[in-house]
């Protein structure tokens, strides 16, 4: 199981960053949820490397941690924006989902962070 969902994880990741990457919205999205630029800059990078790894089964527990702690900040992030009455585009998959952040964006990444757990606990 946590096998499976490591791969699961990684294709999330992989999504994720490539869509970053193809995007030429993603950059102005990013600052728009009040991303520091670094992060703008290096975040499709680092979720296709983590997203690729955690696929091929490469050391997928500190991998699922790594993505895990993305995750948690990500929704920190976001939870922020929302509390805040902001509610830029979700520029989460590099803004194939052109829709305004909300609650539905936390529950996504609960879910995503459950298959994180499962990818960590898995043995």
């Amino acid at each position: 199981m946590g096998t499976a969902a490591g791969v699961l994880l990684g294709a999330i990741f992989l999504l994720a960053g490539g869509g970053k990457l193809a995007s030429r919205t993603w950059p102005a999205q990013a600052h728009e949820l009040g991303a520091p630029s670094i992060v703008a800059r290096t975040l499709p990078a680092a979720e296709v490397t983590i997203g690729a790894l955690l696929v091929t089964g490469v050391a997928r527990r500190p991998l699922a941690v790594a993505a895990a702690v993305m995750l948690v900040g990500f929704s920190a992030l976001l939870a922020v924006r929302i509390a805040q009455g902001r509610r830029p585009p979700c520029a989460c998959f590099g803004g194939r989902v052109p829709r305004p952040i909300g609650p539905s964006s936390l529950v996504r990444n609960g879910v995503f962070l459950a298959v994180a757990a499962v990818a960590i606990a898995g043995g």
